[in-house]
């Protein structure tokens, strides 16, 4: 379908975080509290506000794990993050089609600009929700329907692509139709489990999926 707006998640969808996020779970986990995590349950929670998922691995432990986690992501973010192929482009033609996009995140406004600073892609999005922009996060619609108020567009409009079961619970929530990418943090499995519209493996199903040739 051609969709006038449309929201991504940031992590996993549009910048590929995946290696500095799961290294920064394992050092805050190994170093606070000595444990070594599968991949699978370092990065079970993102797409969550980032204290949550310290509160996961440890809730008395929390406010400890995440600064070690933010220290250490903060100082790796220039060699670990990356842009995925392809990305840029895609969103290049998106707004010559005409489309309104915007960022739906759990990440903080301050650690998304830090990230724009590597992967230079922040002229795209003229609405940016973070972690401060509502009181309320993903996977409840609060962001998404504060996205689409910032775009003066209602639900049958939009469509939200992520890559976390967050994303596609929080955009079904608000009514827009959803859109799942293999290439993030969650693999298919748990993608189809959440029902989306479509799920697709690379950017080029993403161009057809969002009505692009």
């Amino acid at each position: 379908m051609t969709y006038p707006v449309v929201l991504f998640d940031l992590d996993g969808t549009v910048i590929d975080s995946t290696a500095l996020i799961r290294e920064s779970h394992r050092h805050a986990v190994s170093t606070v509290l000595g444990r070594d995590l599968p991949d699978e349950t370092l990065v079970a929670n993102v797409g969550i506000p980032l204290r949550e998922q310290m509160l996961a691995f440890d809730p008395d432990r929390a406010d400890e794990l995440l600064a070690v986690y933010q220290e250490w992501n903060h100082r790796m973010t220039p060699e670990l993050l990356a842009e995925y192929e392809g990305m840029s482009q895609l969103l290049e033609d998106l707004r010559a089609d005409g489309r309104r996009l915007g960022i739906v995140t759990s990440k903080a406004g301050p650690v998304v600009r830090m990230a724009w600073d590597v992967v230079p892609l922040e002229h795209h999005f003229p609405v940016v929700i973070s972690a401060e922009t509502t009181d309320l996060h993903k996977p409840h619609p609060a962001p998404v329907h504060r996205a689409l108020d910032e775009h003066g567009a209602h639900p049958p409009e939009a469509v939200l692509v992520g890559d976390s079961p967050f994303d596609l619970r929080a955009g079904k929530a608000a009514g827009v139709d959803t859109v799942g990418v293999t290439w993030g943090f969650f693999g298919r499995e748990a993608l189809a489990a959440e029902e989306p519209d479509v799920i697709v493996d690379d950017v080029a199903e993403l161009r057809s999926a969002l009505g692009l040739s």
